[in-house]
This record gives structure tokens, C-alpha cells and sequence, in this order.
């Protein structure tokens, strides 16, 4: 009888603390094979994210390990304890025999070197490459992970790319020296579908062709469903189901489970409101009928509302080349000849892969990035030629819900503060006036809004850095929601949220649409989500205009191969 193999990782009764708290990761082992994935879900703040930098031997100083051994077996010799082993034996492992996609790209590459030298810098110090060679083994990479223009990118700084860009980049230096086991927090999440489907494939490749034991954490179950082979679902720090992704997916034992199965909006049924993990939690406690899934279709904007944002002929182009006097000679296209109109009180939603150009239509169309050519007016005013001056008085109409809640709020001022500045700058006050003038007046209207987005009154008087990205992205949309504007621009403001938290801002931007009579222009790579929320569909690619089409009829009768070859690549459970 032959001998099993040896786990490439075994994992046992892990428990991480910070200071006096309960332990973020309690008591959890799990075990990766060579050329197996171990998908782990759940929520933000479950200890997803928190476990892999432990085996990454990056805990924060300020987190305490109160348990555990984690046995690295990548060779014959006998395994390393990854959790003891030292600073500098992990530094050899760390890059070679393990690498990292993190979750978040647009903080995990330095700014001040291009994206191919930090890539290059992983093969020079593993692989002992020269120069040439890591150079032409860094622009392969690049293509494989399907960036464009391979050696452009090589000598762009992060600035200069796309969210879904910059992620390659990182899933590109991971893959570099070939690791024994790969860890992928969150890799595809900035990433469009057709993208995503094709990372996923080739991250699947790496583990059979190098038998690479890989661990893939993620909030997307269609995701895991497609690329795992078992699957440890985590809740407050705890495994509560561990085992083989169909044996899971199809008979899940617990409710936390099923909700995270059905949070996920779904092209099968389009419910009124989305169910979430805390209505599944107070089922399973016996306080409140399970919540309804069933397909409920919104009711659509009428046809015959009046026009609010009307865009024509509408060119971004920015200068590649530019001749000894520094006129340019040659354009990239981010938008090209786009035309759109969006109706008072729809929601019109805008898809398409990473780079398409989306987010800078969507800033133009805000007056926030200079067009080329083209006109666009709002209530029938033309307002591509106004100036900042003349444009302030609209700022207040128009708002902009940003990609990225980390990096869209200043870390130095409180909620309050952040808040109460849009006021300040437009002038405006609360509803009441009578009793405490101004000062007292916004803190009313600034108490009203925490309740209005589900956050605490408390939460006014912390900083970014004390909440989560859920959080987060609700002090967001209620910054944009201080002015009392009437269009509002949500670029991928759901894409780094976990599926609960997704259905909880998602429910709430309907209620408030609903309640306030807004209009959405709603940018993202998801098209699962654009389909739940959206009226009306505009797929765009190259900078233009692919497809458009009421929502439902786009999704069962695509007209666009593209749109076709999108739809297919959305992975469902």
C-alpha cells in the first residue's frame, strides 16, 4: 500500500488576537495538497485575510498569535513551521516558494518605480536574471495575464494604470518564480469578467502544471465554485463548513452558508430587495421567517421621462507621442464618438472589461476630466464650456460615489469633518435653522445621514481607518448625498465589498433612489450586479459604445458577440 503524500501545507488551531479583544482567527486548521485550491470565504472582518498574512509571517505588530504551527512541506527535507521559522528564512521562502496576490493594488505597488521593474526586481533576486532576461520574461507575463502594450506597461508607473491593470500586475509578480504555494487574497475582484475568466484558467494551469497548492480567497462563490476543489467558509473568525466544493455548495448545512449563496445577485432572479447574511442569521436564531428570493422585477423608469444627462459625440483622447515642440502627433482613445442619454429618476448602467474606458466617461460627463470634442447638457443647459466658476453651483447637483472608499477619504479628518466640508463649500445648511443656526444645523442633517446609510451617530467623531470597507463606502455615499444632488455616478462603488455587504449598499442606493428621486449612472465590471440594479445597459469597449438595451433584453438577447462572450464568462454557482 503506498504512502500518502504529504500535505504541501498543514495548518493547525491557528488563533490570532489583538490585545484584549476575542481572537480574530480561533482555532483554525486546514490542509493544501500539490496542485490542489482551497477556496476561503466569507465576510470582511471574518479572518480571511488575517490567516494568510500569518503564513506570509506579515501579522501586524500589533496582532498577537495565541496558537498554532503552520508545516511548509515544498520539498523531501522535513517542514518548516512558517509561523516560527524567523524573519530571515521567511525572506527566502517569501517571493520563491511562496507568493502573494493582495487584495488591494492600488496600495500594494510602490509608486515610485514602474510596474516592470518591480516585477523584474522578484526574478533578479530568486532567479538570478540579468537585465535582458528579466525584462523579456516580465512582458511575457504581462501577456499572459492579458495586459495591453506589455512593454508600455513595463515602463508605467501604477499611477498611470487601471484598478484591473495594476492587479495583474500584482498577479503577474506572483506568478514569476514558479512558487510551491500560491496565496490569492481577493485577485480577481478588480478585474472584468472576460479577464477574470481567463486568470482564473491560467491560474489553474500553474497548479497543474507545477502542482502548485494554491489558496484562494475570495467573496465571490461563483468564483470558488470554478476554480476549487474544496472550500473552508469562515464567520467570525471560525470555520463553519469545510469540505469539497460541490458536497458544499450544493447541501449547505449551515445558514450562514446559504447566505452567502444568496446574497449574490443572480441572473436567474432579480429579487426587490437582496437578502443579506443578518437576515439569514436571525432565521437560523428562530426571530424571523427566512427572507424571500424569489424574482420580483423592479418597476422600469417610464420611457417618457424627460432627459437629465444628455451626452453627444462625446471624445477623450489622451497624447501617446508628441513631436520636438511637444504637439502631440498621436491619441489614445479612452472615448471615442460616445453618445448617451439618461432619463430622470433611471438607474442606466455601464459595463465593459478594464480600461474600456468607463470611468473616464463617467468623469466627463461630471465635467471632472477635459473632453476632446463633443457636447453634453444637463436639464437641456450645455455645459461642456462652463467654467469652474460657472460649474460650482451644479457640483452640488452632480456627485461622484467613488471606486476605492480606502483612498477616496482623507485619513486626517473625521466623519464629521468630512461631511460638513461640502456643506461649507456650497453654502448649505440642514432643514431647521430655528434653533442653533448653522453649526447646529448640519450636525442634524449630518446625524440624519449616518441613520439614513446604517451607521451609528458615534461613528462621526472616528476616522477612515476605523472602519470597514463596507463602512467605508457608506461614509462615501452619504458625503455624496450631504449636497442633495440629483445624479449621482457610481463608478465600481460595490467591486471591493464582500457579497453582504455588496447587497446591503446595493439595497440601500434602491431605497434611496426610491425615497429621493435620484438618477444613477452605474459603472461597473460585474454584470451580475449591473443587471440587478440597472434600467437600462450600455456595454462599452475600446472606447466606444458596444451594445444598448433595456436590461432584461440585453441580458436574453444580446445583440453583440462581445456582449455574448461577457454574459458567458459570469461565473455562477
Amino acid at each position: 500500500m503506498m504512502k500518502s503524500e504529504q500535505p504541501l501545507l498543514s495548518l493547525e488551531n491557528l488563533s490570532i488576537a489583538f490585545g484584549d479583544a476575542p481572537p480574530a482567527v480561533e482555532g483554525l486548521s486546514l490542509t493544501v495538497s500539490r496542485g490542489r485550491t482551497l477556496g476561503i470565504v466569507g465576510e470582511s472582518g471574518s479572518g480571511k485575510s488575517l490567516t494568510s498574512l500569518a503564513l506570509m509571517g506579515l501579522l501586524p505588530k500589533t496582532a498577537k498569535l495565541l496558537s498554532g504551527r503552520a508545516l511548509f512541506s515544498p520539498d523531501s527535507k522535513p517542514p518548516v513551521d512558517l509561523l516560527f521559522c524567523g524573519p530571515d528564512a521567511m525572506r527566502k521562502f517569501r517571493g520563491k516558494r511562496i507568493a502573494m496576490v493582495f487584495q488591494e493594488p492600488m496600495s500594494s505597488l510602490n509608486p515610485l518605480h514602474t510596474c516592470g521593474e518591480q516585477v523584474a526586481e522578484s526574478l533578479r533576486l530568486h532567479e538570478k536574471c540579468g537585465r535582458r532576461e528579466a525584462f523579456d520574461r516580465t512582458t511575457a507575463l504581462f501577456e499572459d495575464v492579458e495586459l495591453p502594450r506589455p512593454e508600455a506597461i513595463f515602463n508605467s508607473y501604477p499611477h498611470q494604470l487601471s484598478g484591473g491593470q495594476k492587479q495583474r500586475v500584482m498577479i503577474a509578480m506572483a506568478l514569476s518564480c514558479n512558487p510551491d504555494l500560491l496565496i490569492a487574497d481577493e485577485p480577481t475582484t478588480a478585474l472584468d469578467v472576460t479577464v477574470q475568466k481567463h486568470i482564473l484558467a491560467l491560474l489553474k494551469r500553474l497548479c497543474e502544471r507545477n502542482r502548485t497548492g494554491m489558496i484562494f480567497i475570495t467573496h465571490d462563490l461563483g468564483v470558488v465554485a470554478e476554480t476549487a476543489q474544496d472550500v473552508l467558509v469562515m464567520y467570525r473568525g471560525k470555520a463553519v463548513e469545510y469540505g469539497s466544493v460541490n458536497e458544499i455548495f450544493k447541501n449547505p448545512a449551515e445558514a450562514y452558508t446559504r447566505a452567502l449563496i444568496d446574497c449574490r445577485p443572480r441572473l436567474d432572479k432579480n429579487p426587490e430587495v437582496l437578502p443579506t447574511v443578518a437576515d439569514y442569521m436571525r432565521h437560523a436564531d428562530g426571530t424571523t421567517p427566512p427572507p424571500r428570493v424569489e424574482t420580483d422585477r423592479k418597476k422600469m423608469t417610464s420611457a417618457d421621462a424627460a432627459v437629465l444627462v444628455d451626452a453627444r459625440d462625446i471624445n477623450v483622447w489622451y497624447p501617446t507621442e508628441k513631436n520636438f515642440w511637444g504637439k502631440p502627433t498621436a491619441f489614445l482613445k479612452a472615448v471615442d464618438g460616445v453618445s448617451l442619454q439618461i432619463r430622470k429618476g433611471e438607474t442606466m448602467g455601464l459595463v465593459g472589461e478594464s480600461g474600456c474606458g468607463k470611468s473616464t466617461l463617467g468623469r466627463a460627463l461630471l465635467r471632472l476630466q477635459p473632453i476632446h470634442s463633443g457636447s453634453i447638457s444637463y436639464e437641456g443647459r450645455s455645459i461642456e464650456g462652463l467654467s469652474p466658476r460657472e460649474m460650482r453651483p451644479l457640483r452640488r447637483r452632480i456627485q461622484l460615489i467613488f471606486q476605492d472608499p480606502y483612498g477616496s477619504l482623507n485619513p486626517r479628518m473625521t466623519v464629521e469633518a468630512a461631511l460638513t466640508e461640502p456643506m461649507v463649500v456650497h453654502g448649505l445648511v440642514g432643514k431647521d435653522m430655528a434653533a442653533g443656526g448653522k453649526k447646529a444645523s448640519r450636525a442634524a442633517r449630518i446625524a440624519a445621514l449616518l441613520d439614513r446609510v446604517g451607521l451609528p451617530a458615534s461613528a462621526k467623531n472616528k476616522y477612515p481607518h476605523e472602519f470597514s470597507g463596507g463602512q467605508r463606502q457608506r461614509i462615501c455615499i452619504a458625503r455624496a448625498l450631504v449636497t442633495e444632488p440629483d445624479f449621482l455616478v457610481c463608478d465600481e462603488s460595490v467591486s471591493a465589498l464582500d457579497v453582504s455587504v455588496q447587497a446591503q449598499v446595493l439595497n440601500l442606493l434602491n431605497e434611496l433612489k426610491a425615497d429621493l428621486g435620484l438618477t444613477y449612472l452605474f459603472i461597473s465590471h460585474d454584470l451580475s450586479v449591473v443587471k440587478y440594479m440597472s434600467d437600462r445597459i450600455a456595454v462599452m469597449r475600446k472606447g466606444k459604445i458596444e451594445e444598448f438595451a433595456e436590461a432584461e433584453t440585453l441580458y436574453k438577447s444580446p445583440a453583440s458577440p462581445y456582449t455574448r462572450t461577457l454574459i458567458e464568462a459570469i461565473p455562477e454557482i
